[in-house]
């Protein structure tokens, strides 16, 4: 039995290898070292409402989106939450906490049933100091969270509640190929509505107000911009609903 132990074994990591190459942060990296991470890797499922890590743990593994997708969250001083970005398969997490080793800085919730991989500490400090490419990678996603952290903090400066929508869905809107302006894999309502501090309602309000003037049109989980200029201009100038 222990002779066919060891082939299984083998053949798990290969492809459990392969798999990690998937990972934007990790293409690219040698087949050792992450021969080496795999044996390191845990797996843990999320169910959807469900916290990841919670802010203020300690944090010892950095963590990789298999399947689903989760959201980080943070707490207003007044206790409110306020929902940040969305992780994806193929994102990471976490890796504030690596490198610094200071408790975590925000909550992460399930979105839907989830599949993560964690990393713990020791040998995410060697992924990261061993492998230039994953470091250039991480530092550039920091600058992008950093940027981006600082766009949702405008958004939510914004008085009006409807302004805040439109303002959030123009952040999302991104040109495909072909030309066309979209926002793929839509947020619930009750997601948008955490990240912009309002209500269901007022979202779908301010949604439906798009569709009526023609400026959005639905289709499945995302929305065809048809008028960007418009959904620009409506997040400097409230646009009325129709009667």
């Amino acid at each position: 039995m222990t002779a066919q132990a060891a082939p299984e074994a083998s053949q798990t990591k290969q492809t459990l290898t392969v798999h990690l190459q998937n990972i934007p942060l990790l293409a690219g990296v040698d087949a050792k070292s992450l021969g080496e991470m795999a044996v390191s890797l845990q797996f843990r499922t999320v169910e959807r409402g469900s916290y990841a890590v919670q802010k203020g743990d300690t944090g010892e593994h950095l963590l990789f989106v298999l399947t689903g997708r989760l959201q980080a969250v943070d707490l207003t001083e007044d206790g409110r939450e306020v929902g940040l970005n969305f992780l994806i398969p193929g994102d990471y997490f976490g890796e504030l906490s690596i490198i610094d080793g200071l408790p975590r800085s925000a909550s992460v919730v399930a979105s839907e049933n989830s599949l993560i991989a964690l990393l713990p500490r020791a040998p995410a400090l060697a992924l990261i100091y061993h492998n230039p490419l994953v470091s250039e990678r991480m530092f550039k996603r920091m600058a992008s969270s950093i940027r981006s952290a600082a766009s949702y903090r405008t958004i939510l400066g914004i008085p009006s509640a409807f302004q805040r929508v439109f303002a959030l869905l123009n952040q999302f809107a991104k040109t495909a190929p072909g030309g066309l302006v979209v926002i793929e894999k839509l947020p619930t309502q009750q997601e948008i509505a955490i990240m912009v501090n309002t209500s269901r309602e007022t979202v779908s309000r301010a949604i439906q107000i798009l569709l009526q003037k023609g400026v959005v049109e639905k289709d499945l989980r995302r929305l065809i911009v048809r008028q960007p200029d418009e959904l620009s201009k409506a997040v400097n100038q409230e646009i009325s609903p129709i009667d």
